[in-house]
């Protein structure tokens, strides 16, 4: 094997490994548009992704200078040959682009494309993007060779595309089983406050005649239910907001979540824990839906009248502590308080992002939840 083939399978390699990283949908695309280039010996490159509005989601080019970008202007739109790939699952392969039939204009800083190859990225029948090449560095223009190259590069960017909807969507899916989790934990307290603050009404009413002043006590007890109705409708609006780990930090929100868990139940809920060092975005949403379904299941099934959230750093670890103070369980015995309490998918959620979970509980005491995962990326 020689170096340029050596080089081309290191190039092709860097490509297909780009869509299985832990990396941005944009980042995977520009890497594959940069291999694609490189490749096929092209001077330009570009791929782009349509939006529903005739225009592109995402467009990227390979090739140009920042200058010459900005010069070009705004996003193409989708027209003549870009839009015909759109359409039309067929690559097109030209000697000159500017023959073809559907050819339209350039703007003035755009710069001369002769030689052409595009190619659009498909899933099934659908088609998700294009990815195009123009003006090879070689002459003789591309070749057949080129174009199965570019159909197995648009499969790959394919699957970046897919990959990143299916993530987009098990987001949105979590977001609303969070919303109705959240709806279903508030539902019963305002409900109950709903229905004291009825009877306290009609207790007021029923003694305005015949005894004012504990009139005047009900109507007080109104008044202070009819807060805690406000505060707890509050909370749902709060709770019901789509948690911003990476802007909001993971202190801020385990701190928000406190708040609005010690506003709905009994026990007294409190974070105690401080900003910690920066996290990869799959360890901040770890520790957090841990927090979650560790407070869940100790204000659920544990009883008790404290629950506290500890947050820390140091050695190179973030610590996350659950502590609450209620009945506790067998830990090492009770298989069935384990299934029950999903420590075992816990424990797995820690282990995807290198983490460790510990679960430390005694009857009558109360239940430590402990994770701890390694700073930085």
């Amino acid at each position: 094997m020689g170096t340029c083939d050596r080089e081309e399978l290191r190039e092709l390699s860097a490509a297909v490994l780009a869509v299985t990283a832990r990396r941005s949908v944009r980042e995977v695309l520009q890497t594959i548009l940069t291999s694609a280039r490189r490749l096929l010996d092209a001077r330009y490159a570009a791929l782009g992704v349509p939006d529903e509005n005739g225009s592109f989601a995402e467009f990227l080019a390979d090739g140009l200078t920042d200058e010459q970008w900005k010069a070009i202007g705004p996003v193409p739109r989708q027209h003549g040959l870009l839009g015909l790939m759109l359409r039309d699952p067929n690559p097109v392969r030209l000697s000159d682009i500017r023959e073809h039939p559907q050819f339209d204009w350039w703007p003035a800083a755009h710069p001369v494309l002769t030689d052409f190859v595009g190619m659009p990225i498909t899933d099934g029948d659908e088609i998700l993007g294009e990815l195009f090449l123009a003006n090879k560095n070689t002459p003789g223009g591309f070749s057949a060779e080129d174009e199965e190259l570019l159909r197995l590069l648009a499969g790959h960017a394919a699957i970046a595309i897919v990959n990143a909807r299916l993530y987009e969507r098990s987001r949105e899916l979590s977001i609303v089983a969070e919303r109705n989790r959240i709806a279903r934990e508030l539902h019963d307290a305002v409900t109950q406050k709903l229905f004291s603050l009825r009877l306290t009404a009609d207790a007021a009413a029923a003694l305005v005649d015949r005894d004012p002043a504990r009139a005047v006590v009900e109507i007080n007890n109104v008044r202070r239910l009819a807060a805690d109705v406000s505060d707890e409708l509050r909370a749902v609006v709060v709770g019901l907001l789509p948690v911003d780990l990476s802007g909001d930090g993971l202190d801020a929100a385990l701190r928000k979540q406190a708040e609005l868990l010690n506003r709905v139940h009994e026990a007294e809920v409190a974070f105690v824990g401080c900003p910690v060092p920066k996290l990869t975005s799959a360890r901040r949403e770890a520790l957090y839906r841990i927090a979650q379904e560790a407070l869940h299941n100790a204000l659920r099934h544990a009883q008790p009248a404290h629950v506290e959230i500890d947050l820390s750093a140091g050695d190179g670890l973030v610590v996350l502590l659950v502590r609450d103070d209620g009945v506790g369980f067998d830990a090492a015995r009770s298989e069935q308080a384990a299934r029950k309490l999903g420590l075992s998918s816990m424990r797995e959620r820690a282990r995807s992002v290198g983490g460790r979970l510990t679960v430390t509980s005694t009857p009558g005491v109360g239940t430590v939840v402990r994770v701890e995962v390694a700073t930085g990326g």
